[in-house]
């Protein structure tokens, strides 16, 4: 009999320092969806070259908000790197929104930038460039060979800790000081 797979929506993925992968090297990912079809992500702690004013200038949208315009955009993972999707808090999604948790949406449409642009869309929103994407069981497989840490999302690293911190801060939510971690693994 099939055991159910366990969802791991709504946590964040933690890169161990054994991870070799230059996407994701001390990176922290918000898994936002998860099924028996794959997984689905956005890194939080990315920088890209852009800014948010550049993106809104470049889709023809003014916008007067100086932090916004200011606002770095992420480097949300190496799929779809020319699509932007905007992980956002509220008590309402917007046109192609996914629920990612109570409150937690990721959505891909351009009304919320809109809104955004206007001074009336979500107070709480990371902006990133692309996404992350794993086959089916593919996770599931990384995770067993111990390339992640995999911990309960915490609201404070999406958005209250500068993108520094948030790689050391994840793993320390669990008491994990990824600084003294090994750099290899093994099973026993």
């Amino acid at each position: 009999m099939d055991q159910p797979q366990q969802n791991f929506g709504n946590h964040l993925l933690i890169a161990l320092p054994s991870l070799r992968d230059t996407h994701f090297d001390r990176s922290v990912t918000l898994i936002c969806q998860h099924d028996s079809d794959g997984a689905m992500g956005v890194v939080i702690n990315r920088p890209s070259e852009y800014t948010v004013g550049e993106v809104l200038q470049q889709m023809g949208m003014r916008c007067d908000n100086d932090a916004l315009k200011t606002q770095v955009v992420l480097a949300g993972g190496p799929v779809h790197p020319e699509r932007g999707f905007v992980l956002h808090e509220g008590d309402k999604g917007w046109d192609s929104s996914l629920v990612v948790g109570e409150g937690l949406y990721l959505t891909t449409s351009r009304d919320v930038l809109e809104a955004m642009a206007c001074g009336e869309g979500p107070q709480q929103a990371l902006i990133t460039l692309g996404c992350a994407g794993w086959g089916a069981g593919q996770l599931e497989h990384e995770l067993a060979d111990d390339s992640w840490l995999l911990v309960p999302n915490r609201r404070a690293v999406l958005f209250d800790l500068p993108m520094a911190m948030r790689w050391q801060s994840a793993a320390g939510s669990i008491g994990v000081d990824l600084l003294n971690h090994v750099n290899h693994s093994g099973h026993a």
